[in-house]
């Protein structure tokens, strides 16, 4: 009976070392991506048109708070909500990986996820 218990704490214990190994590399490759993203991102008017097409698909507009005007360099209102931007963005823009997006005021608001700045705006 000890033996089963020892087997079983021993299991036990080596698969939340393989989690926690795990969990600790996730956080590395976040860590670096994030390490990656700037406040500022130049993007062509090929890459902004890009994004619009394949963003427009998946977001709809929030509203803004009054006063929030949309420009590079401004925190985004912890009212609006950022998300990943989506998998084909990422393909065919691959400067934007890094980073979060939101809709507002019929723009894309491409977002800093580690100050909420705005990087870029797109005009849909």
């Amino acid at each position: 009976m000890k033996n089963s218990a020892s087997l079983a704490l021993a299991a036990v214990l080596a698969l939340s070392g393989a989690t926690a190994a795990s969990a600790a590399s996730h956080m590395s490759a976040r860590s670096e991506r994030m390490a990656n993203t700037s406040d500022t991102l130049a993007l062509s008017g090929n890459q902004q048109q890009t994004i619009a097409k394949d963003v427009s698909r998946h977001a709809s507009n929030q509203t803004a708070p009054q006063g929030f005007n949309a420009q590079v360099g401004e925190a985004v209102p912890s009212s609006i909500s950022t998300y990943p931007l989506p998998r084909q963005a990422a393909r065919d823009v691959p400067a934007v990986r890094p980073y979060r997006y939101a809709m507002t005021q019929d723009k894309v608001l491409i977002v800093n996820p580690s100050d909420r700045k705005i990087a870029d705006v797109v005009n849909k």
